[in-house]
């Protein structure tokens, strides 16, 4: 596992990537690099590309709740990928 941080480059292609054709989505996703950007580690972007593989409204249904990882697909249900998924869903925030 790589806990370092992911530098500029790495966070500005990262970024690219998720850009989503959802509303709903870019919302998670700006909210998420709002709080997170500055503290995202390496093993962290690698799950975040990992959600980015999914259809628009798989990951919304992730983030929603509405169905489980390992139902929508079983071969992200890895560490990384589950954390990401909760940083995303901001679990126990207001």
């Amino acid at each position: 596992m790589n806990d370092t941080l992911i530098d500029s480059e790495g966070l500005s292609r990262l970024k690219w990537r998720c850009r989503r054709g959802l509303l709903e989505n870019d919302l998670f996703i700006e909210r998420f690099f709002q709080k997170y950007e500055d503290t995202l580690t390496v093993r962290q972007a690698g799950g975040l590309t990992a959600l980015m593989e999914l259809s628009d409204n798989d990951l919304l249904d992730l983030q929603l709740g509405r169905k489980p990882l390992e139902l929508v697909d079983s071969t992200l249900d890895r560490v990384e990928v589950r954390e990401v998924l909760d940083m995303l869903k901001m679990k126990g925030q207001p």
